[in-house]
């Protein structure tokens, strides 16, 4: 009477229900309340002795200072007590705001109390948004609503904050994914670039390594936006071909695949990213200027043996789990492509809108920012009708660039209360005497950067630590350049939460199944494989780098 074959559709459900913590029932209100408990403890606690030190430090390294200002309580004050601020500055009496006296300043405690209170708003956010005891959506609002609840930030800032550049690329960029995918030109481009991968070891040993070395030129955040609606439709026909409904392992693969290689193309060039062009901006004003076939020298030759560690990691722990027996590419694209009308009308409208975009990406970005460029080519696409606005709706995840909102948000608040440059220092005092001297020093830059930058931007993390380890290697007689380029490199080692880096946002906010709408990754899946990603990139940045072909470069 029972039927005892193997089911890959149940065999994939069960998988979920193995790992998933949102099959056991009433786990969300049990870790919200553990959250809110932590949080409101270290709210009560009173600011560390650390703090209270590096409020009233006059011009702390990594600090950047405002005009008129000497202390972070200064530069507090400026902002958010302006006429309390500016009476003590002429030494005349506080002036009268709206016919009531004006707020005094604030106490070198308040400032300190201020920064604990971001740092703890930081752990709250990060661990809402690992577990999902609240969704995505809500904890987003949460992170504002906390900065203006604690008087962090003035509330025109706090917008001002959630509407950085890289919020209206990323929503820019899931946008025109749709657009490519509506048009099918999706198919036609992952023709171009997948036409030689027949299984997923070649996608993992060939694909993801150039990849990775194309990440350190061309935009990184493009490269993931572009490919993922391919692989997406890959993932999709590979499914159907073997009879399967999901194959989650499949995806993971593919997705965090890509997004993985993508971030470690960083350490290439100097072109890979902002956080490159502050630390060569930083190693000038030290004196010690670096040029770009010298940066090239020293950073990529990890590229490539980083991705290829990436690939064998992720088919190892990957690919005996898929449902399907593997993976061609190739076949996918050209069966797809086969079906297709020929190459006209929208398809090739949106195609020149997508070349035109990643010319402004490549000739105007540096002044005109990924987010504007990017916001034209979805204007062009509504005024050729190409797309509408029930489109973005529909394919937009609009949660993922709150995410990413709040996450920038999150950065400028850290940043200006002090509670960045607490956590860095927190961080190198912490470090034993064997990681403060010589390469030791520069293995323990890295672990701070590395692990920092999964919190913050990538750009903030460089901008915030450059000044704070640039001098500590004249005093540990380590080379300026190993200590600003490992800083750099270990910026891009932002794998383990979503909001490390535009990279996870674009990759978990377009990972989504295209017929069902069914959201492919997870937060955790970040965590769960990022983090391993993590530590093998610092092992393979070490043995590698540092302790390898380093060696036997000048410094």
């Amino acid at each position: 009477m029972s039927n005892h074959e193997y089911d890959p559709l149940l065999a994939a459900d069960l998988e979920d229900r193995a790992w998933s913590w949102k099959s056991r029932p009433g786990y969300k209100p049990i870790l919200f309340t553990f959250a809110a408990l932590v949080f409101t403890f270290l709210v009560l606690m009173p600011p560390t002795r650390g703090m209270l030190e590096m409020v009233k430090t006059e011009k702390p390294a990594g600090y950047s200072m405002p005009r008129a200002c000497t202390t972070i309580t200064d530069a507090v004050n400026k902002k958010l007590r302006p006429e309390a601020f500016n009476a003590q500055q002429n030494g005349t009496e506080t002036v009268k705001k709206h016919g009531r006296e004006a707020k005094p300043l604030l106490t070198t405690y308040q400032v300190a109390q201020m920064a604990k209170v971001t740092v703890a708003i930081l752990f709250l956010a990060a661990f809402l948004w690992g577990t999902e005891a609240l969704p995505l959506g809500a904890t987003d609002i949460m992170v504002g609503v906390m900065i203006y609840l604690f008087a962090i930030l003035p509330i025109n800032e706090i917008s001002q904050a959630y509407m950085k550049d890289a919020v209206f690329f990323i929503f820019g960029i899931l946008a025109v994914a749709v657009g490519v995918a509506k048009t099918g030109l999706d198919k036609r481009i992952g023709l171009i670039l997948l036409s030689r991968i027949k299984s997923a070891k070649a996608f993992a040993f060939i694909f993801l390594p150039l990849l990775a070395v194309s990440a350190g030129f061309l935009s990184e955040h493009a490269l993931v936006a572009l490919l993922i609606p391919v692989l997406m439709g890959i993932y999709k026909v590979t499914c159907k071909m073997h009879g399967v409904k999901k194959d989650r392992a499949l995806a993971i693969f593919l997705l965090l695949g890509v997004c993985f290689a993508a971030n470690h193309g960083g350490p290439g060039s100097p072109a890979a990213g902002g956080r490159n062009a502050i630390m060569v901006g930083y190693l000038a004003e030290y004196g010690m200027p670096i040029t770009f076939l010298e940066w090239m020298k020293i950073g990529m030759p990890f590229v490539p043996v980083m991705s290829w560690v990436i690939g064998l990691f992720m088919y190892l722990r990957l690919k005996p789990k898929f449902l399907v027996s593997d993976v061609n590419p190739s076949e996918v694209v050209k069966r797809e492509v086969q079906n297709m009308p020929k190459f006209g009308g929208q398809e090739a409208i949106m195609a020149v809108i997508l070349v035109l975009l990643v010319a402004a990406w490549i000739l105007i970005g540096e002044h005109a920012g990924l987010g504007g460029p990017t916001l034209y080519a979805v204007m062009a696409m509504f005024l050729c009708r190409i797309l509408r606005w029930d489109d973005i709706q529909d394919g937009v995840a609009f949660d993922v660039v709150g995410l990413y909102a709040a996450a920038c948000a999150m950065g400028v608040a850290l940043k200006f209360s002090g509670g960045a440059l607490w956590l860095a220092g927190t961080f190198v005092n912490l470090l034993p005497d064997a990681l403060t001297q010589g390469d030791g020093l520069v293995i323990g830059i890295s672990l701070l950067t590395g692990t920092m930058t999964n919190f913050m931007s990538d750009g903030a993390t460089v901008a915030a630590l450059g000044p704070i380890v640039l001098p500590m290697a004249t005093l540990a007689n380590v080379s300026v350049w190993k200590v600003g380029l490992i800083t750099s490199f270990s910026s891009s080692f932002a794998n383990f939460l979503v909001v490390g880096t535009p990279n996870n946002a674009i990759c978990f906010g377009m990972g989504k199944d295209p017929e069902t709408g069914e959201r492919l990754l997870d937060v955790m899946d970040f965590v769960k494989y990022g983090l391993p990603i993590t530590i093998l990139a610092w092992l393979v940045l070490w043995l590698w780098a540092v302790f390898g072909y380093w060696r036997f470069l000048s410094w």
